[in-house]
Parts: C-alpha cells; structure tokens; sequence
C-alpha cells in the first residue's frame, strides 16, 4: 500500500488549532450519533475529518458495535512473553522507552506499543492512567485493529499507513470517547514491512500536534537503529562508528545547501536538489521511495508541480549517477547516511552529548518544503526531548544555546531548575527566563 502524503496542512492532526469549539465538539457528536444510528454521514460536514470520516464507515462496515464490549485480549502471560520476546521491535523497545516512555508519567500518557495486527505487545507510562485503560481493554494481548476496536489512532494509523491523531469523540466505540491518541505505523527500513505502531494515549493535550511530531520522531530513530542492527547483523559483529568508504554521505545540518561526498569526491548541490536527495534519504530509512506526485506535495508549499519535481530529478541521476538514484518509483538505490540520521542514532542510543556534537543546526534551514520542515521540526524535538528528560545541566546548557532554542522557555526553565545555586550561570539564565516570560505575558 502506498504511503499517504503529508502535505503543508496536514490532514492527520487532529487539533491543529487548539481544542475545537463547544459548537463544534456538538456537530462532531451529533455527526457520530447519525452515522451509528442511521448510517447517514453527509460528505461534506466539516465537522468530521476526513481520515475520521472514512475510518467511521470502515468501522461500521467490519460491524464494530460503538456500544459494544471491550476488544479481545489475543494474548497472555506465556503465550505473549514469547510472542514479545521474537518480535522485530523487541531489541528497540530501550529507544522507545528513552524517548516516550521515560517521561510519561510526568506528561500524563500511556505509550504502547503493537505488532502489524493492531495487539497490544508492551503498554507503560502512566500507572493510574493505565489501570483506567485498563477497563476498556487496553491492556497488553489486546487487539486493536481498526475493524475489531473501530476508530482509534494505533489502529486507524495501521489501516492507513500513517501517522495519525483521534481526538476525544472522534473515536468510533463510545467507550474511549474520553481518551486522545496519536500513533505512526513502524516499517522495517530494510524490506519496508509493516512491523506495528507506537501510540501514544492520554487526555486532549494528547491530540496537539507537538504530540505526534515527537511519536513521528521517535518512529525514525526505531527505524534508524533497526537500519543500525540489520547492517551489524549482516557484518557479523559491531560496526565501526562513521561512514563506510563505499557510501556516500549527505550533510544538511545547518546549510542551506546540502553537500554529497561521494566516493569520486564532494559535490555543492543546488536548494531544490538538496530538499529532494534529503527527502528519499529519510524515505530509505523506512524502505519506501517516492512517486513524483509525492515528492512535488513534499517539496512545494503550494499547488505541487509535479513536471517540474521530474525534470529537476532527471538532471539530479545525471548529476549522482543511476547507481545511486533510480526510478519508478524514485528511490535510493545506493546507500546515503545523513548527518541528521547520525545525531537520531546517538539520541536513540543516549549518545547525547555525541548527538549535540553533530548537531550542527537546523535541516537545511533556508528551506520551505513542508516535507523538510517537518523533517527539520521532528529531529529538533527529538533532541530537545531527549536533553530534558536526561536533566544534565551541562548538556541543558548547549541546547540551550542553540539559535532555534533561544527563545524556548521550557528549555531555559528546566536549566534554571537544574543549575546548582552556586553557579556563575544561574543568573544569566534566569534574567533570560525572566525576560521570555514577560515577552509571552506582552504578547
């Protein structure tokens, strides 16, 4: 199944704006009651997303009752531990829980994890969260496939194939109306297998969109150690830190322009061909390439031109070689590390001073292309995630001290926290916190 695209106004958020209005929360209700009772939903009520829309009718086509029981628990004690134990996501799960799981008490959220049939493999986080979970079967064994539980994000984004927020009574079943979601589908990076999702489950706060950037985040780093351990397996043994002679390498990180080395030697590309060698690079990561059509809607703000995407690809081979970039679809056949792949393998692996190190700024930076600001916004969060939830003070200090952070309170607050009261820093941070918090309270 082709992988939807995400364009500059993202379709899977479910909240994009903040909480929808209390007229609208009724229209949504109301929309909800007539499709359960009379299976009447008019195509054009904006009350109802579109995702959400095809999701409700799949949902009852399966014959989910959205009063019924909870779904089935598949699963148990034996029976699931080995089951676990053999499962592709079982040597990444101490990523997971890094980046999602080691915090989610404090944030209030469940994280769990399932296999490609929607059960439920690992579920932690919040504990008085989840034994309310618990009530309506969301526990580990659990199934909760779309056409089992009916609408629900770990489900709808296997249904889809993409990463996905349910907000509150945009869920099929009642039952789970008071609960939010979001979740993203897990790939093998090498073969492009759906191997699960990663969902994460709370109240509304749940459904912002900062939510499922950091659950998109966390899924590339999954699939950059998988891409890691498969590369380790097939050596026979650990694999020496950096590049391989043979690869080519692609640095985005604080340029404007990305640049190539190749085996030949490096090469400044151009703006349009940096966003899209960058673009399949991050497809490669979860064993996917791209169409023209899709790479036009990842690289053009606006209306996708699509024409212009293919003849700025063909002079792109012509300029790397067919053994690197194929076609139909548009892929990497060659291998190409990013720099932004490298610092999501050291955050993965709690390599965080390493990974700011090699963070040298923003993904391309200059760049527009909704596909590389969405890129650029979830390697930034993933960092920025990970340092606050580590705590050092030296390490909070030079993220702090990243351009794109300046002005972050939550970054300066948590410094201001940590720093001992006998440092010379803890003034200056703390006059700088003062100062964004008044410039938030001004405007």
């Amino acid at each position: 199944m082709a992988r939807p695209v995400t364009t500059a106004v993202n379709p899977w958020l479910a909240l994009p704006d903040g909480p929808p209005s209390a007229a609208r929360a009724r229209r949504l209700r109301a929309a909800h009651e007539r499709l359960v009772t009379a299976s009447v939903l008019p195509a054009d009520d904006d009350a109802v997303r579109p995702v959400v829309r095809d999701s409700w009718r799949r949902s009852l086509g399966s014959g989910v009752d959205p009063d019924g029981g909870s779904p089935p628990v598949e699963l148990l004690d034996a029976e699931l531990r080995a089951y676990r134990d053999a499962h592709p996501l079982a040597p990444v799960l101490p990523v997971i829980r890094r980046l999602l799981v080691q915090d989610a008490e404090a944030d209030r959220m469940i994280v769990a994890v399932s296999d490609a049939a929607g059960r439920m493999l690992w579920v932690e986080g919040d504990r008085a969260l989840r034994g309310r979970a618990a009530a309506t079967n969301f526990v580990e064994g659990a199934r909760w496939s779309e056409e089992v539980a009916g609408t629900n994000a770990p489900g709808t984004a296997l249904a889809v194939d993409a990463a996905v927020q349910i907000y509150g009574s945009e869920h099929f079943r009642r039952a789970v109306q008071p609960w939010s979601c979001s979740a993203a589908p897990v790939h093998d990076p090498v073969s492009g297998a759906l191997l699960g999702a990663i969902d994460v489950t709370g109240g509304d706060h749940v459904a912002s969109p900062h939510v499922l950037t950091l659950v998109r985040a966390t899924v590339a780093a999954v699939e950059s150690e998988l891409r890691w351990l498969h590369r380790e397996r097939l050596a026979g043994g650990p694999v020496a830190a950096g590049p391989a002679p043979a690869e080519a390498r692609l640095e985005v990180l604080g340029r404007e322009r990305a640049r190539l080395t190749l085996p030949g030697g490096p090469l400044e590309l151009s703006v349009r061909h940096s966003e899209l060698l960058f673009l399949l690079a991050e497809a490669a990561v979860s064993g996917h390439g791209r169409d023209a059509a899709q790479l036009a809607a990842e690289v053009h703000a606006g209306a996708a031109a699509t024409v212009t995407v293919r003849a700025e690809l063909s002079r792109l081979r012509r300029l790397v070689g067919d053994d690197l970039l194929a076609s139909r679809p548009y892929r990497l056949v060659g291998r190409v590390r990013t720099d932004a792949e490298e610092v999501r393998r050291l955050v993965a692996r709690g390599e965080l001073a390493a990974a700011l190190e090699r963070y040298a700024g923003p993904v391309l930076p200059g760049s527009q292309a909704p596909g590389v600001r969405q890129a650029r916004d979830r390697l930034l969060g993933l960092l920025r995630r990970a340092v606050l939830t580590g705590r050092r003070p030296d390490l909070l200090l030079r993220l702090a001290q990243l351009p794109e952070l300046r002005e972050d309170a939550g970054v300066w607050h948590a410094l201001c926290e940590v720093l001992p009261a006998g440092s010379p820093r803890r003034a200056a941070v703390t006059a700088h916190l003062h100062r964004l918090r008044l410039a938030g309270r001004a405007r």
